[in-house]
């Protein structure tokens, strides 16, 4: 990879996230992002052509070296167990311990600041300025009602690669028992207990499309979180009631444009 002062990055752990990651890159392509998208993947042998057509960087990146206990802590399985999801579904495509590998991005240091995007977002507005913003800075995890407020989400987020960091987080990361409820989100607010809060109309998570709708207003989003269900699910329970955003999702990925934004009813 070639030093570049800013760039996104997204995580690609599965070929489900490829097809998330190609409409990211549109989505930024349509919003005139000046910046790169570096799609983290996680196995060599997907298909990135997409991706790249799209515009987007494919990287290798080798997830972190956990131990066989913290894997087996933190495996779907074990997860749901402890701590089942009880607000939405997650798709069988996702396993939780792929989540950790986005902490490969503090390696990244021809990077002077990365903004991490997930797979399941898209950028509606651009976002540069986000550059600007300190580490760590992320938006709070807003789906359901104001109580919300206290907990970040890492479906976005503003770092500062750095390889002093990284080892860092690795020795709290596997620590003898360690366990993260919610995996990398609740390892990064751990880690940052003084991350700096972003509006969540930098991550609007699509629950408070239905959860929350006088918060969603369309002239104010910036970029639209497909958390749970995904929007290229084609047995997606919550379909009736996200059809707009779902329609949406396609159309950026289909015409590589950010169509007029639906009214609300």
């Amino acid at each position: 990879m070639s030093a570049v002062r800013f760039a996104y990055a997204t995580l690609v752990s599965s070929p489900d996230y490829v097809l998330g990651a190609t409409a990211l890159a549109r989505s930024l392509h349509a919003v005139e992002s000046k910046a790169p998208l570096l799609a983290l993947c996680t196995d060599t042998a997907f298909d990135v052509a997409d991706l790249e057509r799209a515009g987007a960087q494919p990287l290798h990146v080798a997830p972190p070296a956990l131990s066989d206990e913290f894997r087996q802590r933190h495996s779907r399985k074990a997860i749901h167990a402890a701590a089942p999801f009880t607000k939405g579904n997650k798709p069988a495509f996702h396993d939780p311990l792929n989540n950790f590998a986005k902490l490969c991005l503090w390696q990244l240091t021809d990077c002077e600041r990365i903004v991490f995007l997930d797979a399941d977002t898209l950028v509606i507005k651009n976002i540069d300025r986000l550059f600007g913003y300190p580490e760590f800075s992320a938006a709070p995890n807003l789906y359901e009602s104001l109580d919300d407020m206290h907990r970040l989400n890492s479906g976005v987020f503003v770092a500062e690669p750095s390889t002093a960091t990284y080892e860092r987080m690795l020795a709290v990361l596997d620590a003898p028992d360690a366990y993260w409820r919610r995996t990398d989100q609740t390892f990064l607010e751990t880690f940052f207990p003084a991350w700096h809060g972003l509006p969540y109309t930098f991550n609007a998570l699509q629950y408070v499309y239905f959860n929350l709708p006088a918060l969603w207003r369309w002239d104010s989003i910036n970029v639209v979180h497909y958390q749970y269900e995904k929007p290229w699910q084609a047995d997606n329970p919550k379909a009736d009631l996200l059809r707009d955003l779902i329609g949406l999702w396609h159309q950026v990925l289909e015409t590589g444009e950010i169509p007029a934004l639906p009214q609300r009813p």
